[in-house]
């Protein structure tokens, strides 16, 4: 029998992590919500890949960012050549551009691909919604 919140709307039959019931509202024809679905495990553990992938881009400006810091010190110190820190500056600073691209790039590809599955998971659950309620 599924749980039923406030104005008799069902709700999701799993367990958070703290151990208290989701309260997520759900499609009549469904037992779990996103969150909890076993059938939706693969998409979530996709979703999840692609938020690390960002933390690569992290990667790549923290490590340019510190051999900026270490040109700039070794320009004031003598130790490289203005004209070559210049250059080398201009590159990472290409890099950094490119860098920036990239990540919205991935950041667009990934909100219309979520927006898919949304809009995707809305017709399911108005489906099922028609059929119960309608």
């Amino acid at each position: 029998m599924l749980k039923r919140g406030v104005g008799g709307m069902p709700r999701c039959q799993a367990f958070k992590g703290d151990g208290t019931p989701c309260e997520r509202i759900i499609g009549a024809s469904q037992t779990y919500c996103y969150s909890h679905d076993p059938a939706a495990a693969e998409a979530r553990r996709k979703t999840a890949s692609r938020a690390g992938k960002v933390k690569t881009t992290s990667a790549e400006i923290r490590e340019a960012k510190a051999q900026l810091r270490t040109l700039a010190d070794d320009v004031i110190e003598g130790r490289v050549d203005k004209g070559r820190a210049s250059v080398a500056a201009q590159v990472l600073g290409v890099l950094q551009k490119w860098v920036e691209q990239e990540r919205k790039i991935k950041e667009t590809d990934e909100l219309a691909k979520r927006v898919q599955e949304l809009e995707e998971q809305q017709a399911q659950n108005m489906g099922g919604w028609g059929r119960e309620y309608g």
